[in-house]
Protein backbone atom coordinates (compact mmCIF):
# COMPACT_ATOMS: atom_id res chain seq x y z
CA UNK A 1 0.00 0.00 0.00
CA UNK A 2 3.08 2.28 0.62
CA UNK A 3 4.52 1.86 -2.37
CA UNK A 4 0.85 2.14 -4.56
CA UNK A 5 0.78 5.71 -2.26
CA UNK A 6 4.29 6.63 -3.25
CA UNK A 7 4.04 5.94 -7.12
CA UNK A 8 1.08 8.46 -6.82
CA UNK A 9 2.65 11.23 -5.33
CA UNK A 10 5.58 10.44 -7.99
CA UNK A 11 3.30 10.80 -10.78
CA UNK A 12 1.41 13.91 -9.15
CA UNK A 13 4.96 15.95 -8.91
CA UNK A 14 5.67 14.94 -12.88
CA UNK A 15 2.51 16.29 -13.95
CA UNK A 16 3.11 19.60 -11.91
CA UNK A 17 6.60 19.95 -13.06
CA UNK A 18 5.11 19.58 -16.30
CA UNK A 19 2.65 22.34 -16.37
CA UNK A 20 5.07 24.95 -14.40
CA UNK A 21 7.26 24.09 -17.54
CA UNK A 22 4.71 25.29 -19.93
CA UNK A 23 3.60 28.22 -18.24
CA UNK A 24 7.26 29.57 -18.36
CA UNK A 25 7.22 28.48 -21.88
CA UNK A 26 5.91 31.94 -24.59
CA UNK A 27 3.54 31.10 -26.47
CA UNK A 28 3.40 32.26 -30.48
CA UNK A 29 0.29 34.85 -30.96
CA UNK A 30 -2.12 34.65 -33.92
CA UNK A 31 -0.14 38.24 -34.83
CA UNK A 32 3.61 36.55 -34.25
CA UNK A 33 2.37 33.63 -35.88
CA UNK A 34 1.26 35.53 -38.86
CA UNK A 35 4.72 37.80 -39.38
CA UNK A 36 6.99 34.66 -38.72
CA UNK A 37 4.51 33.09 -41.73
CA UNK A 38 5.17 36.02 -44.09
CA UNK A 39 8.92 36.16 -43.66
CA UNK A 40 10.07 33.49 -46.59
CA UNK A 41 13.27 34.05 -48.66
CA UNK A 42 10.06 35.05 -51.34
CA UNK A 43 7.59 38.13 -51.28
CA UNK A 44 4.53 36.31 -53.30
CA UNK A 45 5.83 36.94 -56.18
CA UNK A 46 8.11 34.62 -56.88
CA UNK A 47 11.08 37.10 -56.83
CA UNK A 48 13.64 36.71 -53.08
CA UNK A 49 13.27 39.88 -51.16
CA UNK A 50 17.14 40.49 -51.05
CA UNK A 51 17.82 40.49 -54.31
CA UNK A 52 14.58 43.05 -55.36
CA UNK A 53 15.01 46.60 -54.92
CA UNK A 54 11.66 48.51 -54.46
CA UNK A 55 10.74 51.28 -57.22
CA UNK A 56 8.34 53.75 -57.46
CA UNK A 57 5.09 52.94 -57.67
CA UNK A 58 5.36 49.84 -56.09
CA UNK A 59 3.34 48.61 -52.75
CA UNK A 60 4.57 47.37 -49.72
CA UNK A 61 2.99 45.91 -47.19
CA UNK A 62 4.20 47.09 -43.75
CA UNK A 63 3.65 44.40 -40.39
CA UNK A 64 4.18 45.98 -36.99
CA UNK A 65 3.95 43.05 -34.65
CA UNK A 66 1.94 43.62 -32.13
CA UNK A 67 0.70 47.22 -33.35
CA UNK A 68 -1.98 46.47 -35.95
CA UNK A 69 -2.90 49.35 -36.47
CA UNK A 70 0.46 50.35 -37.55
CA UNK A 71 0.10 47.53 -40.17
CA UNK A 72 -0.85 48.96 -43.71
CA UNK A 73 -0.25 49.11 -47.17
CA UNK A 74 1.43 52.06 -48.74
CA UNK A 75 2.37 53.18 -52.70
CA UNK A 76 5.94 54.50 -52.95
CA UNK A 77 5.37 58.08 -53.83
CA UNK A 78 6.99 59.73 -56.63
CA UNK A 79 9.99 60.79 -54.47
CA UNK A 80 10.83 57.27 -53.28
CA UNK A 81 9.04 58.09 -50.38
CA UNK A 82 6.10 56.37 -47.94
CA UNK A 83 4.31 58.10 -44.90
CA UNK A 84 4.04 55.92 -41.72
CA UNK A 85 1.36 56.50 -38.94
CA UNK A 86 2.76 58.58 -36.08
CA UNK A 87 5.97 59.11 -37.57
CA UNK A 88 6.37 62.50 -38.65
CA UNK A 89 9.05 62.06 -41.51
CA UNK A 90 8.70 60.54 -44.33
CA UNK A 91 10.65 56.91 -45.16
CA UNK A 92 12.70 56.12 -48.28
CA UNK A 93 11.54 53.19 -49.85
CA UNK A 94 13.14 53.39 -53.21
CA UNK A 95 15.96 50.89 -54.10
CA UNK A 96 16.10 49.46 -50.75
CA UNK A 97 15.18 45.66 -50.45
CA UNK A 98 11.97 44.71 -47.89
CA UNK A 99 14.68 43.58 -45.52
CA UNK A 100 16.83 46.70 -45.67
CA UNK A 101 13.44 48.98 -45.38
CA UNK A 102 12.02 47.04 -42.75
CA UNK A 103 15.36 48.11 -40.45
CA UNK A 104 14.79 51.53 -41.73
CA UNK A 105 11.01 51.30 -40.17
CA UNK A 106 11.89 49.62 -37.16
CA UNK A 107 14.38 52.58 -36.44
CA UNK A 108 12.00 55.19 -36.84
CA UNK A 109 9.76 53.93 -34.83
CA UNK A 110 12.01 53.35 -32.01
CA UNK A 111 13.29 57.15 -31.75
CA UNK A 112 10.13 58.32 -30.46
CA UNK A 113 7.13 55.86 -30.66
CA UNK A 114 7.95 52.24 -30.11
CA UNK A 115 10.61 50.71 -27.41
CA UNK A 116 11.65 47.59 -29.45
CA UNK A 117 9.27 47.34 -32.87
CA UNK A 118 9.43 44.31 -34.52
CA UNK A 119 8.76 45.00 -38.50
CA UNK A 120 8.59 42.87 -41.99
CA UNK A 121 8.10 44.46 -45.55
CA UNK A 122 6.44 42.75 -48.51
CA UNK A 123 6.09 44.05 -51.52
CA UNK A 124 2.45 43.57 -52.35
CA UNK A 125 2.52 44.83 -55.90
CA UNK A 126 5.62 45.37 -58.21
CA UNK A 127 4.80 48.19 -60.79
CA UNK A 128 7.96 49.87 -61.11
CA UNK A 129 9.96 47.12 -63.53
CA UNK A 130 7.82 47.55 -66.93
CA UNK A 131 8.43 46.04 -69.99
CA UNK A 132 6.52 46.77 -73.69
CA UNK A 133 5.23 44.75 -75.93
CA UNK A 134 4.11 47.12 -79.11
CA UNK A 135 3.86 46.39 -82.87
CA UNK A 136 2.03 43.21 -84.46
CA UNK A 137 0.84 41.23 -81.74
CA UNK A 138 -2.87 40.71 -80.38
CA UNK A 139 -2.35 42.00 -77.02
CA UNK A 140 0.14 45.19 -77.29
CA UNK A 141 0.80 46.87 -73.65
CA UNK A 142 3.01 46.58 -70.48
CA UNK A 143 3.57 43.88 -68.55
CA UNK A 144 5.49 44.19 -65.53
CA UNK A 145 8.38 41.94 -63.89
CA UNK A 146 7.38 39.84 -61.16
CA UNK A 147 10.24 37.28 -61.56
CA UNK A 148 13.05 36.52 -64.75
CA UNK A 149 11.54 36.71 -67.45
CA UNK A 150 12.76 35.58 -70.98
CA UNK A 151 11.71 37.01 -74.55
CA UNK A 152 9.48 34.31 -75.55
CA UNK A 153 7.36 34.34 -72.40
CA UNK A 154 6.62 38.55 -72.94
CA UNK A 155 5.67 37.83 -76.39
CA UNK A 156 3.31 35.12 -75.25
CA UNK A 157 2.03 37.50 -72.60
CA UNK A 158 1.11 39.76 -75.63
CA UNK A 159 -0.83 37.17 -77.09
CA UNK A 160 2.13 35.97 -79.85
CA UNK A 161 2.06 37.77 -82.98
CA UNK A 162 -1.00 38.78 -84.91
CA UNK A 163 -1.80 38.08 -88.44
CA UNK A 164 -0.39 40.93 -89.74
CA UNK A 165 2.98 40.16 -88.53
CA UNK A 166 6.08 39.70 -90.34
CA UNK A 167 9.10 37.46 -89.58
CA UNK A 168 10.88 39.45 -87.14
CA UNK A 169 11.10 41.65 -83.96
CA UNK A 170 12.91 43.72 -82.52
CA UNK A 171 14.28 44.34 -78.89
CA UNK A 172 15.02 48.29 -77.83
CA UNK A 173 17.16 48.36 -75.03
CA UNK A 174 18.61 51.59 -73.34
CA UNK A 175 18.83 50.42 -69.64
CA UNK A 176 16.28 50.02 -66.63
CA UNK A 177 13.65 52.49 -66.37
CA UNK A 178 14.47 52.49 -62.32
CA UNK A 179 17.51 54.43 -60.56
CA UNK A 180 18.28 51.81 -58.82
CA UNK A 181 21.27 50.02 -59.69
CA UNK A 182 22.83 46.80 -57.81
CA UNK A 183 26.58 46.11 -57.84
CA UNK A 184 25.78 43.48 -60.64
CA UNK A 185 24.10 45.81 -63.06
CA UNK A 186 26.71 48.24 -62.87
CA UNK A 187 28.44 49.56 -65.56
CA UNK A 188 29.06 51.97 -68.59
CA UNK A 189 25.82 53.34 -70.08
CA UNK A 190 27.04 52.23 -73.18
CA UNK A 191 26.75 48.72 -72.50
CA UNK A 192 22.88 49.19 -71.47
CA UNK A 193 22.56 50.45 -75.77
CA UNK A 194 21.21 47.63 -77.96
CA UNK A 195 19.08 47.33 -80.65
CA UNK A 196 18.54 43.51 -80.74
CA UNK A 197 17.11 41.76 -84.03
CA UNK A 198 15.69 38.20 -83.94
CA UNK A 199 13.70 35.98 -85.93
CA UNK A 200 10.07 35.75 -84.33
CA UNK A 201 10.32 31.53 -85.17
CA UNK A 202 14.16 31.24 -83.99
CA UNK A 203 12.65 32.80 -80.89
CA UNK A 204 9.28 30.31 -80.63
CA UNK A 205 11.67 27.50 -81.36
CA UNK A 206 13.75 28.76 -78.13
CA UNK A 207 16.84 29.27 -80.82
CA UNK A 208 17.39 32.70 -79.50
CA UNK A 209 17.16 33.62 -75.68
CA UNK A 210 17.25 36.89 -74.20
CA UNK A 211 16.14 37.32 -70.71
CA UNK A 212 14.18 41.17 -70.09
CA UNK A 213 15.48 43.93 -68.24
CA UNK A 214 13.30 46.78 -66.83
CA UNK A 215 12.95 49.20 -69.65
CA UNK A 216 12.88 46.98 -72.37
CA UNK A 217 10.55 47.80 -75.60
CA UNK A 218 9.75 44.20 -78.05
CA UNK A 219 8.91 45.84 -81.39
CA UNK A 220 7.40 43.10 -83.15
CA UNK A 221 7.66 44.07 -86.98
CA UNK A 222 5.09 43.61 -89.61
CA UNK A 223 7.38 43.80 -92.48
CA UNK A 224 11.84 44.04 -92.85
CA UNK A 225 13.22 47.27 -91.34
CA UNK A 226 16.90 48.62 -91.94
CA UNK A 227 17.93 52.00 -90.50
CA UNK A 228 19.56 55.15 -91.74
CA UNK A 229 21.14 57.49 -89.31
CA UNK A 230 23.07 60.82 -89.62
CA UNK A 231 24.16 63.25 -92.37
CA UNK A 232 21.33 62.07 -94.69
CA UNK A 233 18.13 64.44 -94.97
CA UNK A 234 15.81 62.31 -93.79
CA UNK A 235 17.02 59.80 -90.71
CA UNK A 236 14.84 56.73 -89.28
CA UNK A 237 13.69 53.06 -90.39
CA UNK A 238 13.11 51.90 -94.11
CA UNK A 239 10.23 49.19 -94.75
CA UNK A 240 11.98 46.17 -96.87
CA UNK A 241 9.82 44.22 -99.13
CA UNK A 242 12.72 43.38 -101.32
CA UNK A 243 16.31 43.38 -101.08
CA UNK A 244 18.16 46.69 -100.71
CA UNK A 245 21.85 47.84 -101.41
CA UNK A 246 23.44 50.25 -99.42
CA UNK A 247 23.33 53.29 -101.60
CA UNK A 248 19.39 52.10 -102.60
CA UNK A 249 18.71 52.48 -99.04
CA UNK A 250 20.66 56.35 -98.55
CA UNK A 251 18.74 57.41 -101.64
CA UNK A 252 15.14 56.24 -99.90
CA UNK A 253 16.43 58.74 -97.48
CA UNK A 254 16.49 61.58 -99.62
CA UNK A 255 20.30 61.71 -100.58
CA UNK A 256 23.36 62.81 -98.20
CA UNK A 257 23.22 66.59 -96.95
CA UNK A 258 25.61 68.63 -98.36
CA UNK A 259 29.71 68.28 -97.36
CA UNK A 260 29.09 65.26 -95.89
CA UNK A 261 31.96 62.34 -95.97
CA UNK A 262 31.58 59.45 -98.29
CA UNK A 263 34.76 57.16 -97.66
CA UNK A 264 33.43 56.54 -94.44
CA UNK A 265 29.93 55.09 -94.48
CA UNK A 266 29.38 52.15 -91.60
CA UNK A 267 26.67 49.60 -91.59
CA UNK A 268 26.10 48.01 -88.07
CA UNK A 269 25.09 44.24 -88.41
CA UNK A 270 24.23 42.24 -85.49
CA UNK A 271 26.53 39.15 -84.99
CA UNK A 272 25.02 35.82 -85.77
CA UNK A 273 24.21 34.10 -82.54
CA UNK A 274 25.36 37.13 -80.02
CA UNK A 275 23.72 40.46 -79.18
CA UNK A 276 26.55 42.77 -79.98
CA UNK A 277 27.00 44.48 -83.58
CA UNK A 278 30.25 44.47 -85.91
CA UNK A 279 30.82 47.48 -88.75
CA UNK A 280 31.20 46.89 -92.18
CA UNK A 281 33.19 50.28 -93.34
CA UNK A 282 32.39 51.35 -97.27
CA UNK A 283 33.56 53.95 -99.36
CA UNK A 284 30.61 55.68 -101.09
CA UNK A 285 33.28 56.80 -104.23
CA UNK A 286 34.61 53.11 -104.31
CA UNK A 287 30.87 51.96 -104.61
CA UNK A 288 30.29 55.18 -107.15
CA UNK A 289 33.02 54.23 -109.67
CA UNK A 290 32.63 50.66 -109.40
CA UNK A 291 35.70 49.61 -107.55
CA UNK A 292 33.39 47.97 -104.88
CA UNK A 293 29.65 46.10 -105.26
CA UNK A 294 26.82 47.89 -103.77
CA UNK A 295 26.34 45.69 -100.58
CA UNK A 296 23.16 43.87 -100.13
CA UNK A 297 21.60 45.19 -96.39
CA UNK A 298 20.01 42.76 -93.98
CA UNK A 299 16.93 43.11 -92.14
CA UNK A 300 18.02 45.04 -88.66
CA UNK A 301 20.94 46.50 -90.24
CA UNK A 302 21.72 49.99 -89.31
CA UNK A 303 22.98 52.53 -92.08
CA UNK A 304 25.44 55.22 -89.99
CA UNK A 305 26.47 58.21 -92.61
CA UNK A 306 27.67 59.38 -89.61
CA UNK A 307 31.28 59.48 -87.30
CA UNK A 308 28.93 59.29 -83.97
CA UNK A 309 29.94 56.15 -81.88
CA UNK A 310 27.98 53.50 -82.07
CA UNK A 311 26.71 53.69 -78.60
CA UNK A 312 24.83 57.00 -79.34
CA UNK A 313 23.68 55.69 -82.78
CA UNK A 314 21.90 53.13 -81.09
CA UNK A 315 20.85 55.31 -78.14
CA UNK A 316 18.99 57.52 -80.81
CA UNK A 317 17.04 54.62 -82.45
CA UNK A 318 16.35 52.97 -79.18
CA UNK A 319 14.58 56.47 -78.27
CA UNK A 320 13.21 56.78 -81.47
CA UNK A 321 11.14 53.27 -81.33
CA UNK A 322 10.23 53.95 -77.69
CA UNK A 323 8.29 57.07 -78.50
CA UNK A 324 5.79 55.19 -80.06
CA UNK A 325 5.03 53.97 -76.15
CA UNK A 326 3.41 56.20 -73.17
CA UNK A 327 6.20 58.32 -71.92
CA UNK A 328 4.45 57.88 -68.16
CA UNK A 329 5.49 54.24 -68.28
CA UNK A 330 9.79 55.39 -68.82
CA UNK A 331 9.17 58.41 -66.83
CA UNK A 332 11.76 58.34 -64.03
CA UNK A 333 10.79 60.61 -60.93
Amino acid sequence: MKEVRNIIIFCFLTVLGTVAALAQTPTRTTAQNSIASATPQTNGLGVKDDRYLIGYQDVVEIQVFRHPELSSRYSVSANGTIILFRLDHPVVAVCKTPGELATDVENAYKEKYLRDPQVNVVVAEQKSQAVMVIGAVVHPGPFYLTHRVHLLEALATAGGPNKESGTRMLVARSGSTSNCKSNETQSDDNTNVALLDFKIRDVQEGKAILWMQPGDVVSVLDADVVYVYGNVNKQGSITVHDPITLTQAIASSEGLKPATKKDHVRILRQKPGALDREELVFNLNDIDKGKVKDPYLEPGDIVAVSEDRASKIMLGITNTIKTSVPNVLYRLP
